[in-house]
């Protein structure tokens, strides 16, 4: 068993669940941050992530990456340095596995349609409909709403990137039933789980936009740092087809990542003389991340994906379509709602702002596949 350090989340120490869960029979030997990580991996919104966009509108091939398998490339990474770092990793696995189940269909158009119909009732933001779906929407057990996770797992998802000065309605909502002392800085648990992600899609993007063909090997040798890897790559399997060494590269990419946010992580806890969970909230600052030179090619890579990948004319079009038919979608249900399935339909709030939202929840659950079926049922082969 893996020591924890001081400062890592005891999930004997948790600050508990908003409903008492005490049972005559304990099932089986899990810890609370144990627990929490099951009852994502068995939700209904965790499965649904199977259809959802990660970087390509409901992809043809099968080798293309969606939202379940990038939340499981994920939690692999946060998993590797929160063990390296003698952190939770059954609190970090949680929180990369749960981190993108706020998500709409079609990725972020979905997203830009479901604000644009809320603007005047709040907005729509997915990290805080994440923690709306998992306190709220799921409804598995038989006396309250939600899954009644640990306040440690709610508290990671809202404020993974930092305190949160201006929480959104939804967010605000979830800190009002159980306060997650927003202002101050997440455990260290969420942040890696933060990190991870960025690495996980950083250098898995690339695999997936080369595959699609919308990225070339010689559009990303543009890149010094990349240009190097590959070079040092190439003298290391000089006998080898240039074809078969991309997944090399991707690895090497992440090896160096990973390595980078441990030598760092591990010298903000010394420099600022960390010992508990309490002194990583009120650091001031992130303990867990890159380096500045490594966090300024991260920068670097991120703005070649966007400029040759996300931007790309044939991935702007398909967001257009995807933006159309939820907007399309809204629209439809807010004139009648009778189209909904009978269970949404029939607990539609009669008043502004609760009905607009109930009906951006129904819609922000959707698959890609299914939000695709409901608008051909509706509208016919208009897309």
């Amino acid at each position: 068993m893996i020591q924890l350090q001081s400062y890592a989340s005891d999930p004997g120490e948790s600050r508990g669940r908003l409903h008492d869960e005490k049972r005559e029979v304990t099932r089986g030997p899990r810890d609370d941050f144990q627990r929490d990580r099951d009852r994502i991996i068995h939700s209904i919104s965790f499965r649904r992530l199977r259809h959802k966009t990660q970087v390509f509108v409901a992809p043809d091939g099968d080798h293309y990456r969606v939202r379940l398998t990038h939340s499981l490339e994920v939690a692999q990474i946060g998993r590797t340095m929160a063990r390296a770092l003698g952190l939770n990793e059954d609190l970090t696995e949680a929180l990369c596995l749960a981190h993108d189940i706020g998500h709409p269909p079609f990725g972020h158009a979905g997203e830009d349609a479901l604000q644009e119909a809320l603007a005047e009732f709040g907005g729509f933001d997915h990290n805080a409909q994440t923690i709306r779906t998992l306190t709220l929407l799921e409804t598995p057990y038989p006396r309250w709403d939600g899954l009644n996770l640990t306040w440690e797992m709610l508290e990671g998802l809202a404020k993974h990137n930092g305190p949160v000065d201006k929480p959104t309605w939804a967010l605000a909502a979830a800190n009002g039933a159980m306060d997650l002392d927003l202002h101050s800085w997440p455990s260290l648990e969420a942040q890696v789980a933060a990190i991870a992600d960025d690495i996980a899609y950083d250098n898995h993007d690339i695999d997936d936009g080369m595959r699609a063909g919308l990225l070339t090997l010689d559009q990303l040798l543009e890149l010094p740092f990349i240009a190097e890897r590959w070079q040092a790559i190439r003298d290391r399997f000089a006998d080898v087809a240039p074809d078969r060494l991309l997944p090399e590269l991707i690895r090497d990419q992440i090896g160096l990542m990973v390595n980078d946010v441990l030598e760092t992580t591990r010298a903000n806890v010394e420099g600022l003389g960390v010992q508990s969970s309490q002194d990583v909230r009120q650091a001031g600052q992130m303990i867990g991340g890159f380096s500045d030179a490594m966090a300024e090619k991260e920068r670097a890579l991120k703005g070649f994906m966007y400029e040759n990948l996300y931007h790309h004319p044939k991935q702007m079009a398909a967001a257009e379509e995807g933006k159309m038919m939820v907007a399309d979608l809204v629209k439809a249900y807010r004139e009648q709602p009778e189209l909904m399935p009978t269970s949404w339909a029939s607990a539609l709030p009669e008043e502004e702002p609760d009905r607009i939202r109930h009906i951006a929840d129904f819609l922000a659950g959707m698959t890609d596949r299914y939000a695709r079926n409901r608008h051909q049922e509706i509208f016919g082969e208009r897309v």
